[in-house]
């Protein structure tokens, strides 16, 4: 069953079409505009300032869900869903992969790969779900750790986000260029060190080396938003990072200054 608002119901066949670097997949869906509860699980699969308006249409009284699994950016979201749903309920998820709508029923995954990480504390309640997801071409873990896995993804998506969005270039050529290179570094450096004082294992050089192995073509999806002028997910992202640097007394210069830029690129777009 695929949730979508009442506005774009009309906008969505009966199936989703995706295309992958293995082919393509078509899949029948049953697509409805009101939550009507008895599922086993409820993937959130918003942008994040999308995420208020998409849970108030799930009535907590009534929920009918086994499981909850956020696969939004940011670290933010998972303490608005469990004050809303329960602990128990909501089960973290990160997912790593380039990918892009091109309509409403038509997804295109242009990364070769696609990492799935989920919190160990549903394990139980999706056993056999990691096999499943594996069958599909996903790399698909469960982690002891939700801080730290949480932190991990933040803390490689935000420079990458950032830096590609502020520069306007894809990976390959940030990691061309020295000045970007350098704010991309500096970036990662900083949401490692805000990790850590939050209780996060993460680590500076593995995330380097995961940006240097990304295909060089790469672009994040924030980017490809300011560029369409939609809204971006710039303040999930990183001033997710800079209000917990401030609240662990860490200054995050480079990371303040690359989403000034990217504001202003994005005002500069819309006049």
């Amino acid at each position: 069953m695929l949730l979508v608002r009442p506005e774009t119901r009309a906008q969505y066949p009966n199936s989703i079409f995706l295309d992958r670097p293995s082919g393509h997949t078509e899949v029948s869906v049953h697509v409805d505009t009101k939550f009507t509860g008895n599922v086993d699980v409820l993937w959130v699969a918003v942008k994040t300032h999308q995420l208020v308006t998409a849970i108030d249409t799930i009535q907590s009284g009534n929920l009918g869900i086994a499981t909850i699994i956020p696969l939004l950016n940011g670290i933010e979201h998972v303490a608005l869903l469990r004050a809303r749903f329960g602990n128990a309920t909501v089960v973290p998820g990160t997912i790593a992969v380039e990918a892009e709508r091109t309509s409403p029923s038509h997804i295109i995954q242009r990364s070769p790969f696609v990492r799935l990480a989920l919190s160990a504390a549903g394990e139980r309640r999706l056993e056999g779900i990691d096999a499943k997801f594996r069958h599909f071409g996903f790399t698909c873990e469960f982690h002891s750790d939700e801080m730290s896995m949480l932190w991990s993804k933040l803390a490689f998506l935000a420079p990458f986000a950032l830096a590609s969005t502020a520069a306007d270039k894809n990976i390959g050529e940030i990691r061309g260029d020295r000045k970007w290179d350098a704010q991309l570094e500096s970036a990662v450096g900083e949401a490692c060190d805000v990790a850590g004082a939050d209780g996060a294992t993460v680590s500076r050089e593995q995330i380097l080396t995961t940006l240097k192995s990304l295909p060089a073509t790469m672009r994040s999806s924030m980017q490809k938003d300011v560029a369409a002028g939609r809204t971006s997910e710039v303040d999930a992202i990183g001033g997710a990072i800079v209000r917990a640097g401030r609240r662990f007394g860490i200054d995050v210069p480079t990371t303040r200054k690359l989403i000034a830029n990217i504001e202003e690129r994005a005002s500069n777009h819309l006049q």
